[in-house]
Protein backbone atom coordinates (compact mmCIF):
# COMPACT_ATOMS: atom_id res chain seq x y z
CA UNK A 1 0.00 0.00 0.00
CA UNK A 2 0.86 3.49 -0.92
CA UNK A 3 0.42 5.64 2.08
CA UNK A 4 -3.45 7.29 1.77
CA UNK A 5 -5.68 8.32 4.18
CA UNK A 6 -8.77 6.76 3.15
CA UNK A 7 -10.46 4.27 5.28
CA UNK A 8 -13.85 4.14 2.73
CA UNK A 9 -14.69 4.76 -0.59
CA UNK A 10 -16.49 7.48 0.86
CA UNK A 11 -15.60 11.30 0.27
CA UNK A 12 -15.49 13.00 -3.25
CA UNK A 13 -14.48 16.17 -4.38
CA UNK A 14 -12.29 18.03 -1.46
CA UNK A 15 -13.75 15.55 0.91
CA UNK A 16 -11.88 14.45 4.39
CA UNK A 17 -11.26 11.68 7.05
CA UNK A 18 -12.49 11.20 10.29
CA UNK A 19 -9.98 10.55 12.18
CA UNK A 20 -10.77 9.00 15.77
CA UNK A 21 -10.56 5.80 16.98
CA UNK A 22 -9.17 2.55 19.77
CA UNK A 23 -6.41 0.59 19.17
CA UNK A 24 -7.01 -3.34 17.68
CA UNK A 25 -4.30 -5.73 18.65
CA UNK A 26 -2.04 -7.53 16.58
CA UNK A 27 0.99 -8.74 16.13
CA UNK A 28 2.73 -12.07 17.59
CA UNK A 29 6.05 -14.32 18.14
CA UNK A 30 8.83 -13.59 15.82
CA UNK A 31 8.12 -15.91 12.88
CA UNK A 32 11.35 -17.30 9.95
CA UNK A 33 8.97 -17.18 6.73
CA UNK A 34 8.72 -15.42 3.27
CA UNK A 35 6.79 -12.50 2.76
CA UNK A 36 4.06 -14.48 1.39
CA UNK A 37 3.72 -16.66 4.35
CA UNK A 38 3.80 -13.12 6.71
CA UNK A 39 0.66 -11.96 4.80
CA UNK A 40 -0.84 -14.95 5.32
CA UNK A 41 -0.03 -14.48 9.21
CA UNK A 42 -1.15 -10.89 9.05
CA UNK A 43 -4.14 -11.95 7.83
CA UNK A 44 -5.09 -14.52 10.80
CA UNK A 45 -4.37 -12.14 13.41
CA UNK A 46 -5.81 -8.76 11.81
CA UNK A 47 -9.51 -7.85 11.76
CA UNK A 48 -10.94 -8.89 8.49
CA UNK A 49 -11.72 -5.25 8.05
CA UNK A 50 -8.80 -4.05 8.25
CA UNK A 51 -6.63 -6.61 6.78
CA UNK A 52 -8.94 -5.45 3.46
CA UNK A 53 -8.34 -2.25 4.51
CA UNK A 54 -4.37 -2.62 3.95
CA UNK A 55 -4.71 -5.23 1.18
CA UNK A 56 -7.76 -3.70 -1.05
CA UNK A 57 -7.46 -1.34 -3.78
CA UNK A 58 -9.33 1.16 -5.81
CA UNK A 59 -12.46 -0.41 -8.01
CA UNK A 60 -11.87 -3.83 -9.56
CA UNK A 61 -8.62 -3.90 -8.29
CA UNK A 62 -7.21 -4.08 -11.36
CA UNK A 63 -3.97 -1.92 -10.69
CA UNK A 64 -3.40 -3.25 -8.11
CA UNK A 65 -3.24 -6.99 -9.65
CA UNK A 66 -1.15 -5.23 -12.15
CA UNK A 67 1.52 -3.63 -9.88
CA UNK A 68 2.67 -7.00 -9.17
CA UNK A 69 2.33 -9.27 -12.55
CA UNK A 70 4.13 -6.74 -14.53
CA UNK A 71 6.87 -7.94 -12.85
CA UNK A 72 6.57 -11.05 -13.83
CA UNK A 73 6.34 -10.45 -17.52
CA UNK A 74 9.89 -8.51 -17.13
CA UNK A 75 13.18 -11.26 -16.98
CA UNK A 76 16.94 -10.41 -16.13
CA UNK A 77 19.42 -10.87 -18.67
CA UNK A 78 22.80 -11.89 -16.54
CA UNK A 79 26.37 -10.58 -17.14
CA UNK A 80 29.18 -13.44 -16.22
CA UNK A 81 32.66 -13.29 -14.68
CA UNK A 82 32.38 -9.33 -13.71
CA UNK A 83 31.04 -9.63 -9.72
CA UNK A 84 33.31 -9.95 -6.64
CA UNK A 85 32.88 -12.17 -3.27
CA UNK A 86 30.92 -9.22 -1.39
CA UNK A 87 28.33 -6.54 -2.83
CA UNK A 88 28.00 -3.15 -1.39
CA UNK A 89 24.18 -2.16 -1.29
CA UNK A 90 24.69 1.24 -0.18
CA UNK A 91 22.56 4.40 -2.07
CA UNK A 92 22.76 7.97 -1.60
CA UNK A 93 19.49 9.93 -1.35
CA UNK A 94 18.38 13.68 -0.53
CA UNK A 95 17.26 12.95 2.84
CA UNK A 96 19.39 10.39 3.49
CA UNK A 97 21.83 7.51 3.11
CA UNK A 98 20.29 3.75 2.73
CA UNK A 99 21.98 0.80 3.64
CA UNK A 100 20.20 -1.06 1.04
CA UNK A 101 18.11 0.07 -2.04
CA UNK A 102 14.48 -0.51 -0.09
CA UNK A 103 13.10 2.18 2.17
CA UNK A 104 9.93 1.99 3.99
CA UNK A 105 6.78 3.77 1.51
CA UNK A 106 4.48 5.33 3.76
CA UNK A 107 1.48 3.55 4.89
CA UNK A 108 -1.76 4.63 7.16
CA UNK A 109 -2.62 4.18 10.56
CA UNK A 110 0.07 0.84 12.03
CA UNK A 111 -1.76 0.74 14.89
CA UNK A 112 -4.54 -1.24 13.06
CA UNK A 113 -1.72 -3.90 12.85
CA UNK A 114 0.26 -3.61 16.13
CA UNK A 115 -0.38 -2.18 19.22
CA UNK A 116 3.49 -0.85 18.98
CA UNK A 117 2.28 1.10 15.29
CA UNK A 118 4.88 3.39 13.88
CA UNK A 119 7.18 2.53 16.82
CA UNK A 120 7.83 -0.74 15.88
CA UNK A 121 7.96 0.20 12.17
CA UNK A 122 10.71 2.99 12.89
CA UNK A 123 12.87 0.55 14.92
CA UNK A 124 13.21 -1.80 12.38
CA UNK A 125 13.58 0.72 9.67
CA UNK A 126 17.07 2.23 11.44
CA UNK A 127 17.94 -1.07 12.78
CA UNK A 128 17.82 -2.00 8.79
CA UNK A 129 19.84 0.78 8.08
CA UNK A 130 16.95 2.23 5.64
CA UNK A 131 14.53 5.18 5.77
CA UNK A 132 10.75 5.27 7.10
CA UNK A 133 8.59 7.39 5.30
CA UNK A 134 6.16 8.50 7.56
CA UNK A 135 2.86 9.42 6.98
CA UNK A 136 0.71 12.36 7.56
CA UNK A 137 -2.02 9.67 8.79
CA UNK A 138 -0.03 7.87 11.42
CA UNK A 139 -1.18 6.69 14.35
CA UNK A 140 1.83 8.04 16.14
CA UNK A 141 2.86 11.83 16.08
CA UNK A 142 5.96 12.19 13.91
CA UNK A 143 8.34 13.30 16.66
CA UNK A 144 7.45 9.85 18.13
CA UNK A 145 8.17 8.67 15.27
CA UNK A 146 11.71 10.26 14.72
CA UNK A 147 12.44 9.68 18.51
CA UNK A 148 12.05 5.95 18.14
CA UNK A 149 14.33 5.42 15.24
CA UNK A 150 16.96 7.35 16.97
CA UNK A 151 16.96 5.27 20.01
CA UNK A 152 17.97 2.64 17.49
CA UNK A 153 20.49 4.78 15.36
CA UNK A 154 21.17 8.39 16.42
CA UNK A 155 21.56 8.97 12.40
CA UNK A 156 18.77 7.54 11.52
CA UNK A 157 16.93 9.60 8.72
CA UNK A 158 12.97 9.78 8.87
CA UNK A 159 11.43 11.62 6.43
CA UNK A 160 7.54 12.60 6.36
CA UNK A 161 5.16 12.22 3.74
CA UNK A 162 2.15 14.78 3.38
CA UNK A 163 -0.62 15.70 1.26
CA UNK A 164 -0.77 19.76 0.25
CA UNK A 165 -4.07 20.98 2.13
CA UNK A 166 -6.04 23.25 1.20
CA UNK A 167 -5.13 25.79 3.60
CA UNK A 168 -1.84 26.63 3.39
CA UNK A 169 -1.60 27.30 6.81
CA UNK A 170 -2.41 23.70 7.81
CA UNK A 171 0.30 22.54 5.11
CA UNK A 172 2.96 25.32 6.63
CA UNK A 173 1.78 23.69 10.47
CA UNK A 174 3.10 20.30 9.45
CA UNK A 175 5.81 20.94 7.73
CA UNK A 176 6.91 23.07 10.80
CA UNK A 177 6.59 20.10 12.62
CA UNK A 178 8.71 17.32 10.51
CA UNK A 179 11.06 19.94 10.69
CA UNK A 180 11.15 19.78 14.34
CA UNK A 181 10.97 16.55 14.88
CA UNK A 182 14.10 16.12 12.39
CA UNK A 183 12.77 14.54 9.87
CA UNK A 184 15.25 15.07 6.95
CA UNK A 185 13.04 15.09 3.91
CA UNK A 186 9.05 15.76 2.77
CA UNK A 187 7.38 13.79 0.54
CA UNK A 188 4.67 15.37 -1.05
CA UNK A 189 1.45 13.08 -2.36
CA UNK A 190 0.12 14.45 -5.28
CA UNK A 191 -2.16 11.98 -7.07
CA UNK A 192 -4.69 12.01 -4.63
CA UNK A 193 -6.92 15.16 -5.81
CA UNK A 194 -9.96 13.11 -4.52
CA UNK A 195 -10.05 9.56 -2.26
CA UNK A 196 -10.12 6.66 -4.05
CA UNK A 197 -13.24 4.46 -3.87
CA UNK A 198 -12.62 0.88 -2.20
CA UNK A 199 -15.56 -1.94 -2.46
CA UNK A 200 -13.72 -3.77 0.28
CA UNK A 201 -13.95 -0.59 3.04
CA UNK A 202 -17.55 -0.10 1.92
CA UNK A 203 -18.28 -3.82 2.14
CA UNK A 204 -17.10 -3.99 6.10
CA UNK A 205 -18.51 -0.62 6.57
CA UNK A 206 -14.95 0.81 7.53
CA UNK A 207 -15.32 4.28 7.44
CA UNK A 208 -13.52 5.33 10.49
CA UNK A 209 -10.61 4.55 13.19
CA UNK A 210 -11.90 2.27 16.65
CA UNK A 211 -12.19 4.25 19.33
CA UNK A 212 -8.75 5.45 20.70
CA UNK A 213 -7.09 5.90 17.29
CA UNK A 214 -6.42 9.08 16.03
CA UNK A 215 -3.94 10.19 13.00
CA UNK A 216 -1.76 12.17 15.39
CA UNK A 217 -0.14 14.42 13.11
CA UNK A 218 -3.38 15.89 12.65
CA UNK A 219 -4.30 17.43 16.04
CA UNK A 220 -4.00 21.04 17.38
CA UNK A 221 -3.83 22.16 13.72
CA UNK A 222 -5.03 25.69 12.65
CA UNK A 223 -8.94 25.96 12.01
CA UNK A 224 -9.19 22.78 14.75
CA UNK A 225 -10.50 21.90 17.99
CA UNK A 226 -8.26 22.73 20.79
CA UNK A 227 -6.61 19.08 21.46
CA UNK A 228 -8.43 17.54 18.55
CA UNK A 229 -8.01 16.28 15.44
CA UNK A 230 -9.05 17.80 11.50
CA UNK A 231 -9.50 15.79 8.78
CA UNK A 232 -7.10 14.86 6.32
CA UNK A 233 -8.40 16.99 3.37
CA UNK A 234 -7.74 16.53 -0.65
CA UNK A 235 -8.68 19.03 -2.96
CA UNK A 236 -8.73 19.27 -6.59
CA UNK A 237 -7.76 22.65 -6.81
CA UNK A 238 -4.06 21.82 -5.55
CA UNK A 239 -0.88 23.00 -7.99
CA UNK A 240 2.31 23.27 -8.84
CA UNK A 241 1.78 27.10 -7.53
CA UNK A 242 0.98 25.06 -3.59
CA UNK A 243 4.01 22.79 -4.54
CA UNK A 244 6.22 26.07 -4.82
CA UNK A 245 4.71 27.66 -1.64
CA UNK A 246 6.03 24.40 0.22
CA UNK A 247 9.17 24.35 -0.71
CA UNK A 248 9.42 28.17 -0.11
CA UNK A 249 8.89 26.99 3.81
CA UNK A 250 11.71 24.80 4.26
CA UNK A 251 15.03 24.12 3.33
CA UNK A 252 14.34 20.09 3.39
CA UNK A 253 14.46 18.10 0.17
CA UNK A 254 11.23 17.80 -1.37
CA UNK A 255 10.35 14.63 -3.36
CA UNK A 256 6.62 14.25 -5.38
CA UNK A 257 5.20 11.07 -5.21
CA UNK A 258 2.80 9.85 -7.48
CA UNK A 259 4.18 10.81 -10.47
CA UNK A 260 2.85 8.68 -13.90
CA UNK A 261 3.52 10.54 -16.51
CA UNK A 262 6.59 11.73 -17.88
CA UNK A 263 5.59 15.25 -18.37
CA UNK A 264 5.34 15.26 -14.95
CA UNK A 265 8.47 14.28 -13.92
CA UNK A 266 9.70 17.13 -16.12
CA UNK A 267 7.74 19.36 -14.56
CA UNK A 268 8.89 18.16 -11.25
CA UNK A 269 12.23 18.98 -11.75
CA UNK A 270 11.73 22.39 -13.08
CA UNK A 271 9.56 23.26 -9.82
CA UNK A 272 12.34 22.17 -7.44
CA UNK A 273 11.78 18.88 -6.23
CA UNK A 274 14.41 16.56 -5.15
CA UNK A 275 13.27 13.60 -6.29
CA UNK A 276 10.09 11.74 -8.09
CA UNK A 277 8.68 8.77 -6.86
CA UNK A 278 6.83 6.65 -9.61
CA UNK A 279 3.59 5.43 -7.66
CA UNK A 280 0.24 4.63 -8.39
CA UNK A 281 -0.44 4.73 -4.71
CA UNK A 282 -0.55 1.07 -4.38
CA UNK A 283 -3.30 0.51 -6.52
CA UNK A 284 -5.25 2.65 -3.89
CA UNK A 285 -6.06 5.87 -6.37
CA UNK A 286 -7.85 5.27 -9.97
CA UNK A 287 -8.40 1.63 -11.39
CA UNK A 288 -6.86 3.13 -15.14
CA UNK A 289 -3.59 3.84 -14.64
CA UNK A 290 -0.67 1.42 -15.38
CA UNK A 291 1.25 -0.69 -13.36
CA UNK A 292 4.19 0.93 -11.43
CA UNK A 293 6.88 -0.61 -13.05
CA UNK A 294 5.62 -0.18 -16.63
CA UNK A 295 5.59 3.33 -15.80
CA UNK A 296 9.03 4.08 -14.69
CA UNK A 297 11.22 3.71 -17.56
CA UNK A 298 9.43 6.65 -19.68
CA UNK A 299 9.16 8.95 -16.37
CA UNK A 300 13.59 7.81 -16.10
CA UNK A 301 14.29 8.85 -19.56
CA UNK A 302 12.26 12.09 -18.89
CA UNK A 303 14.21 12.83 -15.90
CA UNK A 304 17.46 12.76 -17.73
CA UNK A 305 19.59 11.88 -14.21
CA UNK A 306 18.79 15.00 -12.95
CA UNK A 307 17.36 14.04 -9.83
CA UNK A 308 16.84 10.62 -8.62
CA UNK A 309 13.94 8.43 -9.16
CA UNK A 310 12.07 6.08 -6.68
CA UNK A 311 8.96 3.36 -7.52
CA UNK A 312 6.91 2.27 -5.33
CA UNK A 313 3.83 -0.19 -5.65
CA UNK A 314 4.15 -4.06 -6.63
CA UNK A 315 7.56 -5.05 -5.34
CA UNK A 316 7.07 -8.25 -3.57
CA UNK A 317 10.79 -9.76 -3.54
CA UNK A 318 14.68 -8.87 -3.94
CA UNK A 319 14.08 -9.67 -7.58
CA UNK A 320 11.79 -7.15 -8.09
CA UNK A 321 14.19 -4.52 -6.40
CA UNK A 322 16.82 -5.40 -8.99
CA UNK A 323 14.43 -4.99 -12.15
CA UNK A 324 13.13 -1.79 -10.71
CA UNK A 325 16.98 -0.59 -10.79
CA UNK A 326 17.71 -1.77 -13.71
CA UNK A 327 14.97 0.49 -15.42
CA UNK A 328 16.32 3.01 -13.66
CA UNK A 329 15.07 3.39 -10.05
CA UNK A 330 17.57 4.45 -7.76
CA UNK A 331 15.79 2.68 -4.67
CA UNK A 332 12.46 1.04 -4.06
CA UNK A 333 9.38 2.00 -1.55
CA UNK A 334 7.75 -0.94 0.08
CA UNK A 335 4.19 -0.42 1.76
CA UNK A 336 2.13 -3.79 1.90
CA UNK A 337 5.01 -5.87 3.01
CA UNK A 338 5.92 -4.16 6.05
CA UNK A 339 2.56 -4.23 7.35
CA UNK A 340 2.32 -8.01 7.25
CA UNK A 341 5.21 -7.77 9.03
CA UNK A 342 4.15 -5.71 11.39
CA UNK A 343 1.03 -7.63 12.12
CA UNK A 344 2.26 -10.78 12.09
CA UNK A 345 5.07 -9.93 14.79
CA UNK A 346 5.22 -6.32 15.89
CA UNK A 347 9.11 -4.92 15.20
CA UNK A 348 10.65 -8.54 14.64
CA UNK A 349 8.09 -8.68 11.40
CA UNK A 350 8.97 -5.09 9.74
CA UNK A 351 13.12 -6.28 10.41
CA UNK A 352 12.02 -10.00 8.81
CA UNK A 353 10.69 -8.05 5.73
CA UNK A 354 13.92 -5.60 5.34
CA UNK A 355 16.47 -8.39 6.01
CA UNK A 356 14.57 -10.86 3.38
CA UNK A 357 14.57 -7.77 0.69
CA UNK A 358 18.10 -7.34 1.32
CA UNK A 359 19.17 -11.10 1.03
CA UNK A 360 17.30 -11.49 -2.16
CA UNK A 361 18.15 -8.78 -3.55
CA UNK A 362 21.78 -9.23 -3.15
CA UNK A 363 22.05 -13.08 -4.27
CA UNK A 364 19.70 -11.44 -7.48
CA UNK A 365 22.92 -9.05 -7.79
CA UNK A 366 25.34 -11.35 -7.75
CA UNK A 367 23.59 -13.81 -10.10
CA UNK A 368 23.52 -10.88 -12.23
CA UNK A 369 27.22 -10.20 -11.84
CA UNK A 370 27.09 -7.11 -10.06
CA UNK A 371 28.89 -5.54 -7.29
CA UNK A 372 26.81 -2.75 -6.36
CA UNK A 373 23.42 -1.20 -7.78
CA UNK A 374 25.18 0.46 -10.71
CA UNK A 375 25.85 -2.37 -12.40
CA UNK A 376 21.99 -2.77 -12.92
CA UNK A 377 21.45 -1.20 -16.03
CA UNK A 378 18.55 -1.16 -18.82
CA UNK A 379 19.73 -3.50 -21.17
CA UNK A 380 19.56 -6.56 -17.94
CA UNK A 381 15.98 -6.35 -18.80
CA UNK A 382 14.09 -7.49 -21.58
CA UNK A 383 10.25 -8.66 -21.81
CA UNK A 384 9.49 -12.38 -21.38
CA UNK A 385 8.39 -14.71 -23.83
CA UNK A 386 10.27 -12.62 -26.76
CA UNK A 387 13.58 -14.02 -27.01
CA UNK A 388 17.13 -11.63 -26.51
CA UNK A 389 18.34 -9.48 -29.12
CA UNK A 390 21.89 -9.76 -30.21
CA UNK A 391 21.68 -6.04 -29.73
CA UNK A 392 21.66 -5.76 -25.94
CA UNK A 393 24.14 -3.87 -24.04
Amino acid sequence: MSGGPSVSGGPTVGGGLSTNGNPVVGGGPTVHCDLAGLRERARAVLDPAHYDYYAGGVGDEVVLGENEAAFRRLALLPRVLRGRATRDLAVDLPGGRLALPVLVAPTAFHRLAHPDGELATARAAAAAGTVLVSGVASTVAIAEVVAAAREVDAGAAVWFQLYPHPEHDVTACLVRRAERAGCTALVVTADSPVFGRHRRDAEHGFHDLPEGLAAENMRDLPGGPPGGTRDIAMSPAVSWADLDRLRALTSLPVWLKGVLHPRDAVLAVEHGAAGVVVSNHGGRQCDLVPAAVDALPAVVEAVAGRVPVLLDGGVRGGGDVAVALALGAAAVGVGRPALWGLAAAGEAGVARVLDLLRDEFDHVLALCGGRDPADLTRDLVVPRGTGVSARCG
